[in-house]
């Protein structure tokens, strides 16, 4: 039987829905038990709740269309853009606006010590530095990719982005949410 359309594209949006709705499980289950009394502002939350709230902040934005130089969701996001808002929503941190200043903040961390929440940059445009997209688990991040495209999740693993990882950094650790928990720099 041959598939209609409109088909595919319930289909499609159907498989979208359970990626997100397992990676939401997933990433829900990092976070830290529900508590009796309301949410602290960000800088009060643990390391993990703040990886978990960047996460979900990042995958509600999948399908936003690619706008080179785009900061909302409503107009389109580049990469930098994609990475801005979600910590500037999640997090209420104004990061650098572009990928290359953005690699400069936060404490290197090797591929294999990725977390929910890390940056991942790479080189793009022969240039170090020149993409960045946000760690979710699993091998995957969530990244604007480029002119035409949408927000969405890739692998690590595949080729194009093992050859093309320039390193990844961790805005939030424990010992910075500490920091900032206890008005340090």
């Amino acid at each position: 039987m041959r598939t209609t359309p409109s088909r595919r594209g319930r289909a499609r949006n159907l498989a979208t829905r359970t990626l997100a709705g397992l990676l939401l499980a997933s990433a829900a289950a990092m976070a830290d038990p529900p508590r009796a009394y309301a949410e602290p502002e960000p800088e009060q939350r643990s390391a993990s709740a703040l990886a978990s709230d960047l996460v979900l902040q990042a995958l509600g934005l999948l399908g936003v269309r690619y706008r080179w130089g785009g900061n909302t969701p409503e107009t389109g996001l580049d990469c930098s853009g994609l990475v801005r808002h979600v910590f500037a929503e999640a997090a209420g941190l104004v990061l650098p606006r572009r990928s290359e200043e953005i690699s400069r903040t936060g404490v290197p961390v090797a591929r294999s010590e990725l977390r929910p929440g890390d940056l991942v940059f790479f080189d793009t445009l022969r240039r170090t530095f020149s993409h960045v997209g946000i760690y979710i688990g699993d091998g995957r991040f969530v990244h604007a990719p480029s002119a035409g495209g949408a927000v969405r999740v890739e692998r690590l693993t595949t080729s194009y982005w093992t050859r093309r990882f320039n390193g990844g950094r961790r805005i939030f650790d424990s010992d910075a949410v500490q920091a900032r928990n206890h008005g340090a720099n």
